[in-house]
């Protein structure tokens, strides 16, 4: 028996067998993707926008999250305004705190004005904090 018949039988399905043999990357567990997809989002509320006392994903500044299959996670995000004083540093940190969180392989962050934000956006945690009702 070879190595690749003895993959085979370890591989799930026959699915998982065809893309091995393709060399193409099999898609994470669902349940590992959910723990990843929380830590993320609690590495995410460990970044604060220096000017105001709420943190970036409560204050709706993340548009969208996405992790690939080789478990690179890219982040779509915005900041309150395009002449924040930290504009160039808050992507920074977000990269560096999702960095952090195990079972990824790197993090690109992305920024966007379109569409701008708006308080629209913060959840009722930010709202409390920054004393908009």
């Amino acid at each position: 028996m070879g190595i690749d018949d003895s993959l085979d039988k370890i591989l799930k399905d026959e699915q998982d067998t065809e893309d091995y043999k393709n060399n193409t990357v099999l898609s994470i567990p669902e349940a590992e993707l959910a723990t990843i997809s929380d830590n993320i989002i609690s590495a995410l509320k460990t970044v604060y926008d220096p000017e105001i006392p709420a943190d970036v994903f409560e204050l709706g500044l993340i548009y969208k999250i996405d992790i690939d299959d080789n478990r690179l996670v890219k982040i779509l995000m915005t900041l309150t305004s395009p002449g924040c004083p930290v504009a160039g540093e808050i992507p920074k940190w977000v990269e560096n705190a999702v960095s952090t969180v195990e079972g990824i392989s790197g993090v690109e962050v992305s920024m966007t004005f379109d569409p701008p934000w708006t308080s629209d956006r913060m959840s009722e945690e930010a709202q409390v904090a920054i004393g908009y009702y």
